[in-house]
């Protein structure tokens, strides 16, 4: 070879290898990365969703595997989070990324499910549950080729399912369990052929299952329990041969079961209860040798248990339990682990067969078996009146010995799931008897004269040795709750307590709940639902009974008591029975079935004690004339130092008064708000409005702050003080003005804010501004302030209506965000007395017409109120100015005549110049006219109104009579007032009587509307006139 040849291989070998080594060390140091488009998607996804501040720039979430979220103030931090992201790494020689599963479960976001979502292409699974997400499912994810699992159990999606989902063609898994889906199941479920998993338990489903439904033949779960179906059980579920789980418990559909669905043989589980009328009657004959549960329970069964039912080989779980099942038991080798009987008629020797013998959790109670005497009680089984004999002792607990009853008792207290308390007044007390025993899924525990029989597994996991049936408040309970309700005992099917030796006569019976399993701290599982019915003596007492509504909020006791319940037979029985109704995966799976804090029973001739002892007060002489002395002591020590304690007495009373309300409000000395508003100079002073003074200051740590002074002469006082800060403090939401804290010192009451930089909306709409509302920013502070007044209404943790809705009240921030401030007004809704008898307090011009006439407040006040707002932020009007001397301007009426000549939008703010949503427009003038229908009624809810905005849901075409914004309702009309305050007889009748009060409101933070503009009247309103 040449030397030139040489020389060009050695040349050719050279490059190759620096070739190959540029090429290895470009791969190894480029690291794949996700795409950037679905990078900048991700943002908006989470502000979607409602996370406040996500770090996108720290690590790249396909590397981390999760989203980085910074952590939150109002975090609240639960162990079952799940914030998990899923990448296919394998594009463009494995250098970029993109999302193909996205988890963000247990977090309480209270954003929205995000259209943008279908920016994720390659997105295969999305599990956002257990959060408190509202609206319905984007119809946007559609377009996602990939996509095959939804997973959204434990949020607050409403509305019907929508049609637009036979879109999904990949769908193979679709969960919405636990939300508030409503309306019949659109048939174009059925189009949804490769579904393999559908679950639609606890929402508000009505009608009968689509027959679209029967193309459904690769399901493999299908679950519709807990909703208000009709209609009979569809025979074409029998022709799903794949299907292996089928959950019908409390669905609302009717029996028989088709013979085809018996036919199945790939069933592991058939859950089926409390059929509506017609039951199952006959009973089945199962195909399935594979059946690890079988649940027909409450279905009318009758006849005889079939004998191959015992031999079935995975049987763990059999519940046969509230039928009418007949005959002796035959041909049992072995008793499924968890075995239910309770509520038959079933007969013959149960001493010689399998049941005492077994360790299965075996319930026959309430049937007609034969017991010999010698027959010994076992803690796994549960033989608790199973015997013929129904009118003696024996009868009830047949295998407990002989119990003679040496004594009649007249009163009986027991703390359900606690120990021994003492509950006393002034001058009594009152004994409680413990019950901390541990009992299992098939207990009959008896002690001296009463006894508890417990029935049920709870569904998360079926391992009774990790079931609790005694739980513990999970938060710390109010302060003048009494130590009953720290414990209850709760159970998942069938809890009875009963007592005995009782003396024969009428009795008074209490029941005492508490719902303390559900908490408010977290958002998701507010949504919990726990429904039971209670069974006083064999009869119905509460059907359908939610611990939480009736108390309405968690945490908070309720008493209910049935008089005169008729003792015969020196025994009284109370149950409490799951008939399949509520959630039962919130606040986590398993979490459902009755609970009861404590019981009390009174004969008629120990009332109204109800067997209360009698404080006994000793007499010591000794320490009566050492205290003598000491008070003199002390009364001559006082008239020195009177004028001192003179000083600090309102300010003692202030305190008391806080510390009455239990608040976890920051208390604020009186030197930090000195120096935060430089000793409140009044070059920092932002107004004067009913509390006193407005300051703007600055705290040590340089957030800026407005603290609200209370003065001297304020006509509200301590009480509307604490009130308001009571109602703000538990509250917490991104459209609602957050309260720091307070302070009560050197006789000053003082409320401290956040403060809103772009002051209130009246004065961006009707004052001069630098800057200007365009069309996008009043959209969004439109839905900003509804959301915020749904959440007031039905996402708080007590309801609530606020009562004086308007402009100066809606404060903004640096985003323009709407916040709603001013909840002095605000009264705590009692749903079942929508007639307030009490005083009235609002603005002239947003007061609801039946508020202000006859004072019927419900939250529909707020929404005419937010009507009238939501026209001004179209208009840029004020509804409160006056048009001439006397006729007051209506925007209202102005809008639907306007809407009867067909150009609605020509109410809408010139100052727009045309630049704007004409759709967007119209839609909102149209939501006002709705919300500020005459009929309470007829206006939406809150939650409604920000589906209407968002246009979600069509608008209800009802049009608010025009003659309310008339002549007949006018500031002029509602100003008629005399000079003792009395309202003239056009308004309401000489009989009638009301106050109207004016509060403290946003105006006190940003003034605008001179005082002239709010009613001060002190006019009786009494009920009996109305």
């Amino acid at each position: 070879m040449s030397i030139m040849g040489i020389f060009f291989s050695a040349l050719l070998c050279f490059t190759i290898i620096t070739s190959f080594s540029v090429i290895q060390i470009q791969t190894t140091s480029t690291s794949p990365a996700l795409y950037s488009d679905e990078l900048n998607a991700l943002e908006k996804i989470a502000t979607t969703l409602g996370i406040k501040r996500v770090n996108l720039s720290h690590e790249d979430p396909c590397s981390s595997g999760t989203l980085m979220i910074t952590q939150q103030v109002d975090f609240v931090w639960n162990p079952e989070v799940n914030n998990t992201i899923a990448c296919d790494c394998s594009f463009n020689n494995n250098t970029t990324c993109h999302i193909t599963e996205l988890v963000l479960r247990n977090f309480t976001l209270e954003g929205k499910l995000p259209p943008d979502l279908a920016k994720l292409r390659y997105l295969q699974s999305i599990d956002l549950c257990r959060n408190y997400l509202t609206g319905s499912i984007p119809m946007e994810w559609a377009s996602l080729p990939y996509l095959t699992s939804i997973s959204l159990c434990a949020n607050n999606l409403s509305g019907p399912l929508p049609t637009g989902l036979q879109n999904f063609k990949n769908l193979t898994v679709l969960g919405v369990e636990a939300n508030q889906f409503s309306g019949p199941i659109p048939e174009e479920l059925g189009n949804l052929t490769k579904l393999i998993r559908l679950h639609l338990t606890s929402n508000q489903f009505t009608g009968s299952l689509p027959n679209s439904l029967a193309k459904l033949m690769n399901l493999e779960d299908f679950r519709v329990s807990d909703n208000n179906f009709n209609g009979t059980i569809p025979e074409y579920i029998g022709n799903w041969s794949r299907l292996q789980r089928l959950g019908l418990l409390a669905s609302g559909l009717k029996g028989p079961i088709p013979d085809a669905v018996t036919r199945l043989e790939n069933l592991i589980d058939m859950s089926i209860s409390d059929t509506s009328t017609t039951g199952i009657n006959s009973f089945p004959n199962m195909s399935s040798k594979a059946i690890r549960k079988l649940i027909l329970r409450n279905v009318s069964l009758s006849g005889a248990i079939p004998s191959y039912i015992w031999s079935l080989p995975e049987l763990k779980t059999l519940d046969l339990s509230f039928n009418s099942l007949t005959g002796e038991v035959r041909g049992i080798q072995s008793a499924p682990k968890f075995t239910y009987l309770t509520r038959n008629r079933l007969s013959g020797d149960a001493g010689s067969g399998v049941f005492l013998n077994s360790k299965s959790n075996i319930d026959i109670s309430y049937n007609n078996f034969s017991w010999s005497s010698s027959c010994q009680e076992k803690s796994n089984i549960n033989t608790y009146q199973s015997s013929y004999l129904k009118n003696n002792l024996t009868g009830i607990l047949p295998c407990a010995g002989p119990i003679n009853c040496t004594s009649y008792q007249r009163t009986l207290h027991i703390n359900c799931g606690g120990q021994n308390t003492v509950i006393k007044n002034s001058s009594h007390k009152i004994s409680y008897e413990a019950d901390d025993s541990t009992v299992y899924s098939t207990t009959n525990q008896h002690f001296k004269t009463w006894g508890i029989s417990n029935t049920g597994v709870f569904a998360a996991d079926e391992h009774s040795e990790n079931d609790t049936y005694i739980i513990s408040a999970s938060s710390k309970l109010p302060g003048d709750s009494p130590n009953l309700y720290k414990t209850a005992r709760r159970s998942a099917l069938s809890l009875v307590y009963y007592a005995f030796c009782l003396e024969n006569g009428p009795y008074n019976v209490k029941l005492h709940f508490m719902e303390i399993q559900f908490s408010d701290e977290e958002p998701f599982s507010r949504l919990g639902r726990r429904i039971f019915d209670v069974y006083v003596q064999g009869e119905l007492f509460l059907k359908d009974f939610n611990i939480k509504e009736e108390s309405n909020g968690t945490m908070t006791p309720v008493v209910k008591e049935v008089k005169a319940v008729n003792v015969t037979n020196h025994m009284l029985e109370i149950q409490l029975y799951w008939a399949g109704k509520g959630t039962t995966l919130i606040p986590k799976r398993g979490n459902y079935g009755p609970l009861i804090s404590a019981i009390s029973l009174c004969h008629h001739s120990m009332e109204p004690q109800c067997g209360a002892e009698k404080i006994r007060h000793h007499t010591n002489y000794p320490l009566i004339f050492g205290t003598i002395a000491a008070l003199v002591t002390i009364i001559l020590l006082a008239l020195g130092i009177y004028a001192w304690r003179r000083c600090i007495r309102d300010k003692n009373t202030s305190e008391q008064d806080l510390r009455v309300q239990g608040l976890p409000t920051v208390c604020f000395t009186w030197r930090q708000l000195q120096a935060a508003t430089n000793n409140f100079d009044q070059a920092n002073k932002l107004g004067e409005g009913g509390f006193g003074s407005v300051f703007k200051g600055e705290l040590s740590d340089g957030t800026i702050i407005a603290v609200k002074q209370l003065s001297s002469k304020s006509h509200q006082g301590n009480r509307e003080f604490v009130n308001e800060i009571g109602m703000i403090s538990g509250l917490n939401h991104p459209n609602l003005v957050k309260l720091y804290g307070c302070c009560v010192e050197k006789n000053q009451l003082m409320l401290v804010y956040e403060y809103m930089e772009n002051n209130s909306l009246a004065h961006m709409l009707h004052e001069k501004s630098s800057l200007n509302l365009d069309w996008k920013a009043r959209q969004k502070i439109c839905v900003g302030i509804a959301r915020g007044l749904e959440f007031l209404h039905e996402g708080s943790m007590i309801r609530m209506v606020h009562r004086d809705i308007k402009t100066t009240n809606v404060l903004l921030d640096a985003d323009l965000n709407a916040k709603i401030s001013d909840f002095g007004l605000a009264r705590l809704h009692e749903e079942e007395h929508s007639h307030i008898s009490t005083k009235i307090a609002g603005t002239i011009g947003y007061m609801a017409p039946e508020y202000a006439l006859w004072g019927q407040l419900s939250e529909k006040a707020d929404v005419y109120s937010f009507g009238i707002v939501a026209m001004e932020i179209v208009s840029g009007q004020s509804n409160t100015k006056q048009k001439g001397s006397a006729d007051h301007v209506s925007l209202i009426n102005w809008a639907v005549k306007l809407q009867q000549k067909g150009d609605i939008t020509e109410i809408v703010d010139p100052v727009l110049q045309g630049d704007f949503n004409t759709k967007e427009a119209a839609r909102m003038i149209k939501v006002a006219i709705v919300c500020t229908n005459s009929s309470p009624s007829l206006r939406p809810t809150m939650s409604e109104v920000v589906q209407m905005l968002e246009g979600e849901v069509e608008i209800t075409q009802v049009l608010s009579d025009p003659g309310l914004y008339g002549h007949n309702w006018s500031i002029s009309n509602l100003r008629d007032i005399d000079t003792d305050g009395g309202l003239s007889t056009s308004v309401v009748t000489d009989q009638t009587a009301t106050t109207m009060k004016s509060s403290v409101s946003g105006c006190d933070l940003y003034p605008l509307y001179p005082a002239s503009m709010i009613l001060n009247s002190t006019v009786d309103f009494s009920s009996s006139s109305l």
